[in-house]
């Protein structure tokens, strides 16, 4: 197959996971690069990613989610040669289980989808209430009229021209929620396929109360930005 798409991975400690997360992504097919963007990571994240395969982009400190696919993004843009590839964004801490990602590709390399993203056939249990995905499904129903399953996936294959369309991405946490409205209100095709991956479960203790917290700020930012024009 040609090679066509490109995966990029935001991490931060990420060093135990990471290395068999990119293996299982250079596996994919049409896959022949990819870029993992070390947000700032306190461990071996970066060295242990190049040594799987990976291109890596540092970043000095954490600059967040939204921050690290932008540099991923460049990253391959420079590394594109005439036509561009699509873009697959994976979490990096989904082990092996990224191999799984192929039928998030082939949509986008169909040409029947510009932004495909996941839903996970195997629910995690979640250590929160589910309020943030509640709150970013009931956004993007009411900006766009159609109410997604799992808005806040963060597996996503896009073309180039969805993506740049998309910019600038919303800070942080909110980037998955306003880019499914961003590109819906421009007229981009955006599906969701089911895929049978898994990644860390958010767990219960105060570490993450705190980043639930801030996925929760951070997406209702997204939306009264969006809602409000």
């Amino acid at each position: 197959m040609t090679a066509d798409t490109a995966v990029v991975i935001p991490a931060k400690d990420e060093a135990d996971r990471i290395g068999a997360t990119v293996k299982a992504a250079l596996g994919l097919p049409g896959v022949d690069l990819v870029v993992v963007v070390d947000d700032g990571s306190g461990d071996q994240t970066g060295r242990v990613a190049r040594a799987a395969g990976a291109r890596v982009v540092r970043h000095s400190r954490n600059r967040g989610k939204a921050a690290a696919m932008e540099s991923g993004a460049e990253a391959v843009r420079l590394l594109d040669e005439e036509v561009p590839r699509h873009l697959l964004f994976l979490d990096a801490d989904l082990g092996e289980t990224a191999l799984a990602a192929a039928p998030l590709i082939e949509p986008v390399r169909r040409g029947e989808a510009d932004l495909a993203t996941a839903v996970f056939a195997t629910r995690v249990k979640l250590g929160g209430l589910g309020m943030v995905v509640k709150l970013s499904r009931e956004g993007v129903r009411r900006a766009t009229g159609w109410e997604p399953k799992q808005p806040l996936n963060g597996q996503r294959c896009i073309t180039r021209e969805a993506f740049e369309a998309a910019r600038p991405l919303a800070h942080g946490w909110g980037v998955e929620t306003a880019m499914l409205i961003d590109l819906m209100r421009r007229g981009f095709r955006v599906v969701e396929v089911e895929v049978d991956m898994t990644h860390r479960a958010t767990g219960t203790d105060w570490h993450a109360q705190l980043h639930r917290a801030g996925q929760l700020r951070d997406v209702a930012r997204a939306l009264v930005a969006r809602l409000s024009r």
